[in-house]
């Protein structure tokens, strides 16, 4: 079994010194790797491979934000867990898709939760997956295609594939589609038009990603082949515990259509 690698930046040296000791602590027996300068710790990062890094926020060479974001660019794989004194800098950890936060002084039970954590979200990230595409469903919706974020052009369309992907393969008609995008609104001419235009630039977003594939038109309806990807949902249904560790009561946070779903999943988790 591969030895777990920890990456911990915080510019106080004593706190540095209890983090990385606690790490030590821990039951996977990780390799730790401190740095006081983000800058030191970047170049380690450069020639090491980190599976969790641990950055404090408040850095005066760098703050732990744009840190992130530099781990992100040189290991997509690795999962950021944020160090910080205060709660509110949660909301910069949700948008940089960060695996959590740990409020100082940092509590020995909570490190071990929070990486655990980090550690599942890590798993799923690096599944296998059958050409190398991966759906994200806990909190935020994301699509991968070989660990690169998906880029849509319409907000509307990456809403699109995620009800889709939601209905777990099953094939929906196109007034379906449309209710779910906007609701008790008129299907008219033109609103069917806006959905032509919404199909369309989903369709182009996946070609140009290479994963075109996952999605099947067929006689009016729209669905998406779940043997063609992997998804954390699909795996939380199916009892895979990496799964079911990771998901934290937050599915498809963006769409209020979701809320059934995670409702489902909730019921499902306590009985686990």
């Amino acid at each position: 079994m591969a030895t777990v690698k920890i990456l911990c930046v915080d510019d106080e040296s004593l706190v540095l010194e209890l983090v990385t000791s606690l790490c030590r602590e821990l039951p996977e027996k990780p390799e730790v790797a401190g740095f006081t300068s983000p800058v030191r710790a970047l170049e380690w990062l450069k020639a090491n491979a980190a599976d969790v890094a641990l950055l404090d926020i408040n850095m005066p060479e760098m703050d732990g934000i744009a840190l992130a974001v530099r781990c992100r660019e040189l290991r997509p794989e690795t999962s950021i867990v944020f160090l910080t004194g205060y709660s509110e800098y949660a909301v910069d950890a949700i948008q940089l898709r960060a695996s959590g936060y740990l409020l100082k002084p940092v509590n020995a039970e909570k490190l071990r939760e929070e990486i655990a954590y980090a550690m599942n979200i890590r798993k799923l990230r690096m599944a296998p997956q059958t050409a190398h595409i991966l759906a994200r469903t806990f909190g935020e919706f994301d699509l991968f295609v070989d660990g690169a974020v998906v880029s849509f052009s319409r907000a509307k369309a990456k809403e699109l594939l995620a009800f889709l992907i939601d209905r777990q393969g099953s094939s929906i008609t196109r007034k379906t589609a449309f209710a779910a995008l906007w609701g008790d609104a008129a299907y008219d001419r033109s609103m069917q038009k806006q959905l032509d235009v919404v199909i369309r630039s989903l369709r182009a977003s996946l070609e140009e990603a290479g994963a075109a594939q996952i999605l099947e038109m067929k006689r009016g309806s729209l669905r998406v082949v779940p043997e063609l990807f992997t998804c954390d949902m699909y795996l939380f249904f199916r009892g895979d515990m990496d799964a079911v560790n990771a998901y934290r009561g937050e599915y498809m946070s963006s769409y209020s259509w979701g809320s059934l779903t995670e409702a489902y999943m909730d019921h499902v988790r306590k009985g686990v």
